[in-house]
């Protein structure tokens, strides 16, 4: 929807930013989002069809979520209408469902965009229901987190989610080589310069059109050529896309236990450092490294916890940056240390079994008698004490007595000190069976 100072034509002369300036007009235009834009993308057929479903559109900044849904209001002669959730509440949303009612009246469609659609709260979500479902509206929202924890099953239900991908270099490159057909000259970077700003750009189109508006700025046509240290100068350092409150903290921290569990100490230490160069809490990441070390390395090496404990007491005695040092030895030892999740697994069963059993009483003969009526009613009766008996080891029964079939919640792997458990636990299995047989 066109403001007065455009409807009147005065925005001609203004100064307008390099990116606006570039901003695509048709959706073949837009780079990098082929299996969306292009000649067989998602959004290719749907306008084919002749119909345009609502839309979540799922990506990271600046990879041209905007830019489409300003196209498709004109592939489909919608009107455009755009909110975001950031700085609009009840009362804005109503307004625009008001509007687009009066243009459904007069025959006319409404694609009503919203930035940051995730802002919301459910209430807000619901609003849109019935709007969307009786054709008032045609609801396209753009949102950075994942939409299946940020966004109402039912707004889901009716709507497409399509993901839209981190710009790649030759997307970032077509970028780049626009701008300088834009400016009219190229810009002024040596081969390595040039790699490092797109390295800066971080996947982000808006950041890699910024920054070669920046450079273009500061260079004189025919000035010298920038190099890496120059341009770094220059611009300085871009901060990394890294929200530690979004989805993609947790993926990156899904890649750093996957990398570790995997037994990959360099990727382990990649991801280790992304996080820590994103600014990551440094004590989240030692309580993640004991939980490796539990979880998928147990007692294959009792030692993994140990060496995670004493990283998290090691930063907490340096602090930074000496202390991070202590967070990649305890990456690099979990990660070439022997796996195992047996303890992991027996746990789970365990607790499977504890709440599908009930509240079975121990066997008399293993509980004290403290008392002479517990004496009388067989408390500890026929206990034997293991360390005065032959091998140490009585093979007495201790799960429940209604517990007719003793279980095996922990199964040791060949593998790391495990091999050794094992080698225990069956010549204590070997005892316990030729005691049963003496019974």
């Amino acid at each position: 929807m066109a403001t007065l100072f455009e409807a009147a034509g005065l925005d001609k002369g203004a100064p307008r930013p390099l990116a606006d300036r570039l901003r695509p007009k048709v959706l073949a235009d837009v780079v990098g989002q082929d299996h969306l834009v292009g000649a067989q993308g998602t959004l290719t057929r749907m306008l084919r069809s002749g119909r345009l479903s609502s839309l979540i559109l799922w990506g990271p900044p600046g990879s041209g979520k905007t830019t489409v849904a300003r196209l498709l209001a004109n592939e489909t002669q919608l009107e455009f209408e755009q909110l975001s959730a950031i700085f609009s509440g009840v009362q804005e949303l109503r307004k625009a469902f008001e509007r687009a009612k009066v243009r459904r009246e007069q025959g006319k469609g409404t694609l009503l965009f919203i930035d940051e659609i995730h802002r919301f709260n459910r209430a807000q979500q619901d609003s849109f229901l019935p709007h969307m479902e009786d054709g008032t509206i045609t609801l396209v929202g753009a949102t950075t987190e994942n939409p299946s924890f940020e966004l109402n099953g039912a707004v889901l239900s009716r709507a497409s989610v399509l993901v839209f991908h981190r710009l790649n270099e030759p997307a970032l490159e077509e970028l780049l080589e626009r701008a300088e057909r834009e400016e009219g000259c190229p810009l002024p970077l040596d081969a390595d310069a040039r790699q490092a700003l797109v390295v800066m750009a971080d996947g982000d189109g808006r950041a890699a059109i910024n920054l070669a508006e920046e450079v273009h700025a500061a260079v004189a046509p025919g000035g010298a050529m920038l190099d890496r240290a120059a341009l770094t100068d220059l611009v300085q350092r871009r901060s990394p896309i890294y929200d530690k409150s979004s989805e993609g903290h947790y993926n990156l921290v899904s890649a750093l236990h996957k990398a570790v569990r995997g037994s990959d100490p360099d990727a382990a230490l990649y991801w280790l450092a992304r996080m820590l160069d994103g600014g990551e809490d440094r004590l989240f990441l030692a309580r993640r490294l004991v939980r490796m070390a539990v979880e998928d390395i147990g007692l294959a090496d009792p030692q993994a916890v140990v060496q995670a404990i004493a990283a998290k007491d090691t930063y907490d005695f340096l602090g930074s940056p000496e202390g991070e040092l202590a967070l990649a030895q305890a990456t690099i030892y979990l990660a070439t240390a022997p796996k195992s999740n047996a303890a992991y697994v027996a746990y789970k069963a365990a607790m499977r079994a504890a709440k599908e059993q009930g509240s079975l009483s121990p066997p008399k003969h293993i509980l004290n008698a403290p008392t002479k009526l517990m004496e009388e009613e067989g408390y500890g009766e026929g206990y034997e004490y293991d360390h005065d008996i032959k091998d140490g080891f009585s093979g007495q029964r201790y799960f429940p007595d209604d517990m007719h079939e003793r279980p095996q919640f922990y199964n040791p792997l060949e593998r790391g000190f495990e091999r050794e458990i094992r080698k225990r636990l069956e010549y204590w299995a070997k005892l316990r069976g030729a005691r049963n047989e003496r019974r």
